[in-house]
This record gives C-alpha cells, sequence and structure tokens, in this order.
C-alpha cells in the first residue's frame, strides 16, 4: 500500500512539474496547458501553483520527470551514451531549443562550477549560443576553454555564433578561441593557418580535452554550413549527393557515422571530433537535428546527449 502511494505521489509531482514547465518555459496559458494535459483548466492551475509551493520553480525546473529519466536510460542503452538529459518537451510550441536550453544551462553550471581543472573543448553555433547566454555567472576560473572551429566567416566578420568568449564570460575561465576563418580556400592556405602559432597552439590545446561539448548541423537547405555563407550551394549538393547526413564543427558525416571523404572536410581549419579520449557532449534537438543525431551516435561520435522528449522519442523509434 505504502509503495503504492508513493508512485501515486511521484505521478502527481510529474504532473505539476510538466504543467510548470509548459507555463514557465512554454509560455502556454493555463486553458491550453489544461488541453495538452487532458484536465480541467482549475486542474491546471492547481498543478502549476503545486510546483510552485514544492520549490519545483527556481527559473527551471527542478523536478526529474520520469517519462524523460526512462527516455534518457533507453538512449544510454541503445547508444551506450555515458550521459543523458532530456527536457521535457513544449508540446504544441515545437521549439525544441526553447525546451533544451535551460536543462543545458542547468548542467553546464553545475559541470563548469567544479573546482577540479579540465579542458573544455567547444564547438560553435545557434544552440550553444542559446546555452550560453542562459547560463548563470559562476566562477570557473580552474578550467581552460578552447574552441574548436575556427570564428571567421567568409568575408572576414567574426562569426555570430562563436561561443567561447560568452563561456568565458559566464565562468571567467581562460579561454583560447581559434581566430581564423572556418575553413580554408586550398591546400597552401590552410597550411598557413594551420601554422600560425596561435592556431597550432589551440589545436593542440584542444587535443587534450577532457570534455567536448558540441552542437550538430544538418545537411539540408537550411544547413548551417551553406546558410551562414561557409559552402556554396554547389558544395552542399555534393556533400548531399556523397550521403552526407550532419556536420559537426563543420566536419561532414554520414547516416554510419563516419566522415566524408570530401574537398570540404579537407578544408577545414579546426579540428574533428573525438579529438581526445575524453567525453563529446552534444546539445541539440528538434526535426531537422534527428537525422545528424542518430548518424552521430550510430558512428560513436558522442559519448552525451542532451536533448528533449520528442527527439529523444524519434530516435529511438529509428
Amino acid at each position: 500500500m505504502a509503495a503504492g502511494n508513493g508512485d501515486e505521489d511521484r505521478g502527481r509531482k510529474d504532473d505539476a512539474a510538466r504543467a510548470a514547465w509548459l507555463y514557465y518555459v512554454g509560455g502556454m496559458r493555463q486553458d491550453r496547458i489544461a488541453e495538452e494535459l487532458g484536465i480541467s483548466r482549475q486542474g491546471a492551475q492547481r498543478l502549476v501553483a503545486r510546483a510552485a509551493q514544492e520549490g519545483m520553480i527556481r527559473v527551471r525546473i527542478e523536478h526529474p520527470i520520469a517519462a524523460c529519466q526512462q527516455l534518457g536510460r533507453d538512449l544510454s542503452r541503445r547508444y551506450g551514451l555515458e550521459m543523458v538529459r532530456i527536457a521535457p518537451s513544449l508540446r504544441g510550441s515545437g521549439d525544441a531549443l526553447k525546451a533544451i536550453t535551460p536543462v543545458a544551462a542547468g548542467y553546464l553550471e553545475s559541470f563548469l562550477a567544479s573546482s577540479e581543472p579540465q579542458v573544455v573543448g567547444l564547438g560553435t553555433g545557434r544552440t550553444l549560443k542559446a546555452v550560453a547566454d542562459e547560463m548563470q555567472a559562476l566562477d570557473g576560473s580552474a578550467h581552460k576553454l578552447v574552441s574548436l572551429i575556427g570564428n571567421v566567416a567568409p568575408d572576414g566578420s567574426a562569426s555570430f555564433y562563436e561561443v567561447v568568449m560568452r563561456f568565458a564570460d559566464r565562468t571567467k575561465a581562460a579561454h583560447y578561441p581559434m581566430s581564423v576563418p572556418v575553413m580554408a580556400r586550398d591546400d597552401d592556405e590552410l597550411a598557413l593557418y594551420q601554422s600560425l602559432p596561435h592556431v597550432r597552439s589551440a589545436r593542440e590545446l584542444a587535443k587534450t580535452a577532457d570534455t567536448v561539448i558540441v552542437g550538430i548541423g544538418q545537411i539540408e537547405d537550411d544547413a548551417p554550413l551553406f546558410v551562414d555563407g561557409f559552402i556554396t550551394s554547389e558544395e552542399l549538393s555534393s556533400l548531399r549527393a556523397a550521403g552526407a547526413a550532419g556536420e559537426i564543427c563543420g566536419h561532414v558525416f554520414n547516416e554510419e557515422g563516419q566522415y566524408l571523404d570530401h574537398p570540404v572536410n579537407r578544408m577545414m581549419v579546426g579540428v574533428r571530433v573525438p579529438v581526445t579520449q575524453g567525453r563529446t557532449l552534444c546539445i541539440a534537438g528538434g526535426a531537422s537535428k534527428i537525422k545528424p543525431l542518430r548518424g552521430a551516435l550510430t558512428g560513436g561520435l558522442l559519448s552525451g546527449l542532451i536533448t528533449d522528449e520528442d527527439t529523444a522519442a524519434a530516435l529511438l523509434a529509428g
């Protein structure tokens, strides 16, 4: 009887946490929450109030939802992952990034607040930028942060989605950007960029990283490499014809998680993950990320993942 009561209470807490997530993170009105959860508006109101009363709400939801935990365990078993965190999906809004960001930020705050020195390699992109912007300031001065990829756009401007400076601002950690273009135009230019002392130092430091934190890109019409002007439409078509499924730090791989022998990959100035025996954590979610995530997970390119419920379920269904 006691066990049953415990399960019932856990279920009520799960419901309260999910309702609070939809209200505070998803920005849903209580009548919409009621519709999503199949309960009355008054029931939704009571669940949100309970979450506040029981201390679950501190900008982020502190109560782990059982369904999310189970998805995490299933993903770990399926793909041999060391660490998985699953954010509750925002249901009708369809905004996976909005759901993932607070969960990822909370995890990284805890990780980077450790006093044990770490070398942390950082990718770039919209997701990591959003996570960095969500993070609270902390003392991570024991660590070193190093870019895995160049931070200069084809027109010579600084990349808007370069994140090492944003993470450094939040943590006060020593940081080592890779201040060169993301990719070279030819072999001579590649050799020149990689011979620069600060680039050589950054690349060598990246190869000692204890933890690598990256996003992931799709190779479709909205591929970040193409949208941001790093590759041409002809190069995008060539990559797709070669079986490209996704990219991490600009390096493109197929559905088996094997990096392509392709001119675009050969011109990338930065390092390819996994770069060390340390862990590689990917933060990503949404329909466009399922194909690249499945490829990267199949090929063992990742050892950790932070994503949302819908993406996790899709990865397990494939």
